[in-house]
């Protein structure tokens, strides 16, 4: 099992929602860990976002889910992750607070050569964004 922190179309009931990827694939569902935060610099790409992770940004909201390691591979197919290459999405950890407690996560943030030109959500959070412009 991991952890993953997902800000984007991947949060429920979103366009790659995460735990209807895992139905899709046959693949146990993701236990939902709760919400956490990232700072950094969150864009809009039109049909999703991007993040930039920066200590100097937003507080960025997702939310934090543990995974079976088969859905790992389903993940980085839908953010088109695949190894050697390092091109919009990437596949890092970090570390965030889950009520009180630290833990590791995945997560796809993008590449800041990626996001020039496109404007930036400020508050943070995508759910909220989509669902206001």
């Amino acid at each position: 099992m991991q952890t993953v922190f997902v800000y984007g179309t991947l949060r429920a009931g979103e366009a790659n929602d995460i735990s209807e990827a895992a139905a899709r694939n046959d693949i146990a569902a993701p236990t939902l860990l709760g919400s956490a935060t990232v700072r950094g610099h969150l864009f809009d790409f039109g049909d999703y976002p991007g993040l930039v992770a920066d200590e100097a940004g937003v507080e960025v909201r997702g939310d934090v889910y543990e995974i079976d390691d088969a859905l790992v591979a389903v993940l980085d197919e839908i953010e088109a992750v695949y190894p050697g290459v390092e091109d919009r999405f990437l596949a890092r950890d970090v570390m965030v607070k889950v009520d009180g407690n630290v833990v590791n996560c995945r997560f796809y943030p993008v590449t800041p050569s990626a996001v020039k030109g496109l404007p930036e959500i400020r508050s943070g959070d995508w759910v909220e964004h989509r669902r206001t412009r």
